[in-house]
């Protein structure tokens, strides 16, 4: 038994409140160095007679640990624990003291959650974890109103530039709600449209108003007003890690200089403000001279910002904020944040773009979720860049299930692409194939996927600029095949409770055969999903009770894209296939 492998401690994903009356408990061994693990918990006021034994499962395996977990229902909300260790003969108990042979003999040295309290518990919006989400580049995504086009716009469908417009508007996204609404998408996250001097508006203006390029709040609000009339909430980008070079309160610092009363709205490093040698004499986004970092714990800016969030809520009634550099920004500033939204709108979804482990920003205090690009880049080394193989991939997305808790999951953010990265096609060099194994891997697993604006028929595309082309309208141009398949993988995601959020488990990974297979499950019903990577011919094997019964839902062998039959037991899967099978 390897004592030095097993790791636990109370908080973050290793003991955590899932409701308020439930905590899910878990612990890391050595892979496969154990054939039990047991829990035993009890209130700490009545730890001898409320003691309960309860039986660990494994949750996730990934190349050298195995993660337990347990759920444990505490009718007091208090709760004390210990742990049991079975391998072979041997029977190890763990405490916060360390290993013991002998249970302990009463609760001093015990595991505590001492109490459970509501406010504490990480609560996501409940309609994310049923969310299908569909991001737009207004810029790019289609000219409503030509009246409103920047000077100097260019014809649609040109060459994307850092610097070149071609008027896609908020009256764009009105026009094609028809689009979204075919393909399945019931939400939809928009980059900033707040006045900026950019393509992007990354570079915020002025945030209380709509940039006159893409219309105005009343535009917004019929954008907003009718997409919710078709059951899809809408997502803006809130900028507020730094604003944009012609922001009033920057203008006046870059005027007066120290005798500003904006002085301290920004990091200034030296005074006058200028650029010496490529670098500003003020703290910047990523040394951009045109985007000048704000002063979150400055409390004005800090009022201002939060008062920025407030009035769309209010206004037109978004649904949410993604929140740009979030990581950047000081924590309890997030936390004022999430106090000022929740009072405003409860359900709103508070998403940060983080880019890594993002534990410290989802424990309840501040995000609802973050863009999830560990799961994106498990992804895309697996079915575009394959630097990993099948077993590596389960191992990968094993170690992410075990991060985070169970509702950090259920309503992450799971994307393959973006403004900010080589759009999927092109990441798959071309062959759709492969790309529709990666996009139905997104759409059966845990969390909430999000489509990038046009990846659907088939619009391609390298790094920034050239991810941000216009979307290609003109219906002989667009592909019809891919579009099919998104939007049945979509509606098989909303009429199956189990794919949305339903437990995970791996099946089968071939290292050699590229070939995954794998289980989402809840009390109703049992999907098995089998993948095949390679361009090589894979065999599926499992046990006879996993396949039997099963119904074949969905196959890449169907020749017009309607569900095929198929048999039970060891199944061949040609090169590239994928299938979906449903039980109960």
């Amino acid at each position: 038994m390897n004592l030095e492998a097993i790791y636990h401690r109370t908080g973050q994903a290793w003991c955590y409140m899932y409701d308020k009356d439930t905590v899910h408990i878990r612990v890391r061994t050595k892979r496969g160095d154990m054939d039990a693990v047991d829990v035993f918990a009890g209130d700490k006021y009545d730890f001898e007679r409320t003691l309960r034994q309860i039986e660990m499962r494994i949750l996730a395996t990934d190349a050298l640990f195995d993660y337990w977990q347990a759920e444990v229902t505490t009718p007091h909300r208090r709760l004390q624990y210990y742990f049991r260790f079975t391998s072979g003969a041997i029977t190890v108990y763990m405490t916060e003291t360390g290993f013991a042979d002998e249970p302990p003999s009463g609760v001093t040295g015990v595991f505590e959650y001492p109490y459970l309290h509501e406010s504490d518990c990480l609560q996501p919006p409940e309609w994310a974890k049923h969310a299908v989400f569909y991001q737009i580049f207004p810029e790019r995504f289609a000219n409503g109103d030509p009246s409103n086009d920047p000077e100097g716009v260019l014809p649609w469908g040109g060459k994307p530039e850092p610097f070149n417009f071609f008027g896609g508007d908020l009256q764009g996204v009105i026009d094609h709600l028809d689009h979204l609404s075919e393909l399945g998408v019931n939400a939809i996250y928009l980059t900033p449209i707040f006045e900026a001097t950019t393509n992007h508006k990354y570079d915020t203006s002025d945030y209380m108003k709509i940039d006159p390029h893409f219309g105005d709040t009343e535009t917004l609000r019929r954008l907003v007003n009718l997409a919710h009339e078709r059951g899809i909430r809408v997502l803006l980008d809130a900028v507020f890690n730094h604003s944009g070079g012609r922001f009033a309160p920057f203008l006046d610092v870059v005027e007066k200089g120290e005798a500003s009363p904006y002085k301290d709205w920004f990091h200034v490093l030296e005074f006058p403000l200028r650029v010496e040698n490529g670098r500003p004499t003020y703290r910047a986004f990523a040394f951009e001279p045109h985007m000048p970092k704000l002063n979150t714990q400055h409390p004005q800016v800090k009022a201002y910002l939060l008062d920025v969030a407030r009035y769309w809520i209010e206004e037109v009634g978004i649904d949410g904020w993604r929140l740009d550099v979030a990581n950047e920004i000081d924590h309890q500033f997030w936390r004022d944040f999430r106090q000022v939204v929740k009072a405003v709108k409860p359900d709103a979804y508070i998403l940060g773009e983080i880019w890594h482990d993002s534990m410290r920003w989802l424990q309840g205090d501040q995000f609802d979720a973050v863009m999830n690009y560990p799961f994106t880049n498990a992804v895309l080394d697996f079915f575009a860049h394959r630097k990993i193989d099948a077993v590596q991939f389960s191992h990968r997305i094993s170690t992410l299930i075990a991060t985070y808790p169970q509702q950090v999951h259920e309503v992450a953010f799971n994307l393959l692409d973006s403004h900010d990265t080589p759009r999927l096609l092109t990441l798959m060099h071309g062959d759709k194939r492969r790309m529709k194994l990666a996009a139905l891997f997104q759409l059966t697993f845990l969390g909430t996927p999000c489509i990038y604006y046009g990846d659907e028929i088939g619009l391609d595309g390298g790094a920034d600029p050239d991810c941000r082309k216009c979307m290609e309208w003109e219906p002989d141009r667009q592909d019809r095949d891919l579009f099919d398949f998104y939007r049945t993988a979509i509606s098989l995601r909303h009429r199956h409770a189990a794919l949305r959020t339903g437990s995970f488990r791996f099946l089968q990974a071939d290292s050699d055969s590229g070939l995954i297979a794998y289980e989402r499950a809840d009390e109703q019903s049992r999907f098995l999903v089998a993948l095949n990577a390679s361009d090589q011919a894979a065999t599926l094997q499992l046990p006879a009770d996993d396949m039997a019964g099963a119904e074949l839902l969905y196959s890449s062998s169907a020749a017009d894209g309607t569900p095929a039959s198929g048999t039970a037991g060891t199944i061949a899967l040609e090169p590239y296939a994928y299938r979906i099978w449903k039980k109960g």
